[in-house]
């Protein structure tokens, strides 16, 4: 087949921005370009040359001004079985008018059929426009199927995942050689460390993290509270919101450390010298990608029920899954129950890894999306 990727108009591709998406299409991309032709779209970015090829992946890269015009011209010269949209379901019906014989697959990280997003109109030519659509979870899919009377079966859920090469498990002696040397680096080898890793926004939820310290530090006088992120991906800027989590802060400055953005690349070393990772998430979390890197990494997790989270997090077997989410004395019980229950607390997180092992590793996640392009192909008119 011919595959052609288009990726959002936030983040070129590969991820060297990072971005979930992007992280996601680098880890699967090689995997589908062993037996199809690959288009990868994206936007241009300094790092990366307007058009260049990789084996049998192509990336060609359009300005951000004029990325979704550039995108749809490029479908009109090019002819692609399946075209694969990420994320972004309202430029959809143009490409489909650019590209009227391919099957277009429209995938849904987010809740992209907001009402805030999206009017119901467009979201009735998106979906007529798609073949099929997937979804990064169970959650993402009502977001559709309750609010648009679209067949279920149009929608198929299928979650992202990691290669778990590149996570060795803190329990192996090259995870604890990686794990010392993380924390000398940041000057934690005897402390305990709280890990919260991703962007610095509200609906993220670190204050929470700040706010329930004092009480952790009560009973576990070595913690240390990371907090790894910047304002958005690769933007280590500040903003009103961060220099409120600084403030916070403040008063314990010795045991909350700052990390700012950190490359995508250095995450799977970095998750090593946690002790607990946090995803303190308030708002309807799609399901974050993160919860794969630290359950392959063997990191004991706690989650909030919120979204899709809870969906791959299994309360009391594979990590927490807080409830009471926008409570800092929720987050100071679960926190501490990892910390004093150590055993316990290693034996989720190898579940959790075996989880990872068997079904959210990169070969799953590409061999599900090329279930979906044969099904969207076979489903079209013989004379298409």
């Amino acid at each position: 087949m011919k595959i052609a990727y288009i990726c959002t108009e936030k983040l070129p591709a590969p991820a060297v921005r990072g971005g979930a998406i992007q992280v996601m299409i680098d880890g699967i991309a090689p995997l589908i370009a062993r037996r199809h032709e690959l288009t990868i779209f994206s936007i241009a970015d300094p790092l990366l040359p307007p058009e260049e090829t990789n084996g049998n992946i192509c990336y060609i890269r359009f300005p951000k001004l004029t990325y979704e015009t550039d995108v749809a011209r490029a479908l009109t010269a090019c002819k692609f079985d399946v075209v694969h949209v990420f994320n972004r379901p309202i430029p959809l019906s143009d490409y489909r008018t650019s590209a009227p014989q391919s099957a277009f697959v429209l995938s849904l990280h987010n809740d992209m059929f907001s009402p805030l997003k999206i009017t119901a109109e467009q979201a009735k030519r998106a979906l007529d426009a798609s073949t099929l659509l997937t979804a990064v979870s169970e959650y993402i899919k009502r977001t559709v199927t309750n609010r648009y009377p679209v067949d279920p079966q149009k929608v198929k859920v299928i979650y992202s995942g990691v290669d778990v090469a590149q996570y060795i498990p803190v329990w192996t002696e090259e995870g604890k050689r990686i794990r010392q040397a993380e924390r000398q680096a940041y000057g934690l080898t005897d402390k305990k460390v709280v890990l919260f890793l991703g962007r610095l926004s509200k609906t993220k939820g670190p204050h929470l993290l700040i706010q329930c310290l004092p009480l952790l530090l009560a009973r576990h006088p070595e913690v240390v509270l990371v907090i790894v992120g910047g304002k958005w991906f690769s933007d280590s800027s500040g903003s009103e919101y961060i220099d409120w989590l600084h403030q916070l802060a403040a008063p314990m400055t010795d045991r909350v450390l700052f990390t700012n953005y950190v490359p995508h690349s250095h995450i799977p070393k970095l998750l090593l010298m946690a002790d607990v990772f946090v995803c303190s998430s308030q708002w309807h979390e799609p399901l974050a990608r993160v919860h794969y890197e630290a359950m392959a990494a063997g990191i004991p997790v706690v989650t909030t029920n919120r979204g899709g989270n809870a969906e791959i997090v299994r309360h009391g077997e594979t990590g927490f899954v807080i409830d009471d989410y926008q409570n800092p004395h929720a987050f100071f019980e679960a926190i501490d129950y990892m910390l004093t229950n150590r055993r316990e607390a290693e034996t989720m997180a190898k579940k959790a890894r075996k989880l990872v092992e068997r079904q959210f590793q990169f070969h799953h996640v590409a061999r599900r999306f090329e279930a979906v392009y044969i099904e969207a192909l076979s489903s079209l008119s013989p004379n298409r």
